[in-house]
């Protein structure tokens, strides 16, 4: 555990030092995409966040490869080489469209590539443990087939639920966690060296995430882009491949009486969410399906952009943006860690009455914003000021011209030339607002788009 635990430092250290730096060559390079309609940004925020993630994935490996009991999985195994050449492949391709904006199907050309190369060095899926039918050996284009289809859309999954500050890392950091507990699990319990490399990813992806977030927590200051969360996808997609489709599951001997039939069938609660991994990110699947299905109807590409996800919603029901983000943080987890608990004993009915509990909990935090309650008055003190009843906002009185322009003149900033409309401060905890400012003032923003320069 305290190696594992290294790696996991050691690549939050390398991610979070370096993303300052690729901050600065972002807005150098102009990696700055104009404010889109679907954007809750105000302002343009570099991207090419994930080149600091790819470069503290490498280092995680690096630091593994050194490490007395990490170097056997390298030893052992060549899914960590095919990981990083997967990975190699699929970070060039987003920092291409960070930067130029490629066309969507060239991008999902090039997640078949890099899954397509993962496979050609060993990390596939082999054999599924089904329900009534035992262990299933699967032929090797089925085997490629599968594992192409499973990385492309746990790809997509994260990348379309990469839409608010600190959104996708954050998620995608709480089902690595849950997705290492498990396999850590399976490694050690049972004594099974195949789960080791799935352990590693897990931990790697929990350092890349943990180093990016303090720069994408809201308001951010750079966004991890396409380079990273197909990044990050892969990644968390290579982990669930490696441990589901090249786990034996005869070789947890959970029930050494019965046959393998009833051994898999009841070993089911442990592989169900391994075998999908779409069930630990079970949020951004279900908003992936739901995009799908919504821009079909419409006449639409899949992959033609809208606000229609489901972070965009919570906004639209008057959540502010960190809150937006928190709600989506728990649902994460109650779903990862509850399918976690369910796969150790799923027998335990208190497992189940605590994710009924939660998840009523969950649903009362979703509906706040449709409620104003008010405190006593005894408690406004102690209360933010809209649930107050006193803070009512008063009637504006009437102003005549002269008052008027009193007034604009008075708010108009020092230095704003003569003739240029005045811009209007934004309030605090208005929905589908960033207010991230990542190159300076806003002011020479707004010179700049004046005078007709790029950006």
């Amino acid at each position: 555990m305290r190696e594992y635990l290294l790696t996991l430092c050691i690549t939050a250290a390398v991610t979070y030092l370096l993303t300052g730096p690729v901050r600065k060559f972002a807005i150098v390079a102009g990696a700055m995409p104009e404010i889109r309609a679907r954007d809750v940004h105000r302002e343009p925020t570099p991207r090419l966040g994930g080149i600091a993630m790819f470069f503290g994935l490498c280092a995680g490996l690096l630091v593994a490869d050194h490490l007395t009991n990490l170097s056997t999985v390298f030893e052992r195994s060549n899914e960590p080489r095919a990981l990083l050449s997967g990975a190699a492949l699929i970070w060039l391709i987003g920092v291409l469209d960070d930067k130029f904006e490629i066309d969507a199907l060239i991008k999902l050309g090039g997640q078949m590539i890099a899954a397509g190369v993962m496979v050609m060095q060993g990390l596939t899926i082999l054999w599924l443990p089904i329900p009534g039918f035992g262990s299933v050996a699967l032929t090797q284009w089925q085997g490629t087939l599968l594992t192409v289809a499973l990385v492309v859309i746990t790809i997509n999954a994260v990348n379309f639920v990469d839409g608010l500050d600190g959104l996708a890392a954050g998620m995608v950091c709480i089902a690595s966690a849950a997705f290492f507990l498990y396999a850590y699990r399976v490694w050690v319990s049972y004594g099974i060296e195949a789960a080791a490399p799935a352990t590693l990813f897990s931990a790697i992806l929990m350092g890349m995430c943990l180093g990016f977030l303090p720069h994408n927590m809201h308001p951010a200051r750079i966004f991890m882009g396409d380079s990273g969360s197909m990044l990050i996808g892969l990644v968390l997609a290579a982990g669930a491949i490696s441990i589901t489709g090249q786990v034996d599951p005869d070789a947890l001997k959970l029930f050494m009486d019965g046959s393998e039939k009833q051994a898999v069938h009841a070993t089911v609660p442990v592989y169900i969410p391994l075998l999908l991994p779409l069930t630990i990110i079970a949020i951004p699947a279900a908003d992936l399906v739901l995009a799908i299905v919504r821009r079909t109807w419409r006449g639409q590409s899949p992959f033609a952009a809208d606000r229609g996800h489901l972070h965009h919603r919570l906004l639209e029901i008057g959540h502010s943006h960190s809150r937006a983000v928190l709600i989506m943080y728990f649902w994460s987890a109650l779903i990862a860690f509850g399918a976690l608990a369910y796969s150790v004993n799923s027998a335990s009915m208190w497992i189940v009455l605590g994710v009924v509990f939660l998840s009523a909990i969950g649903l009362i935090l979703l509906l706040l914003p449709r409620f104003t309650p008010r405190a006593p008055r005894w408690a406004e003190a102690f209360v933010p000021p809209r649930y107050r009843r006193r803070g009512a906002v008063a009637e504006p009185a009437a102003t005549t011209p002269q008052t008027a322009s009193a007034e604009t003149a008075a708010d108009t900033p020092a230095g704003t030339p003569s003739g240029e409309e005045p811009r209007t401060p934004v309030a605090a905890g208005v929905s589908r607002v960033n207010g991230a400012t990542a190159i300076g003032a806003r002011s020479r923003l707004l010179d700049r788009r004046k005078a007709g320069t790029s950006r």
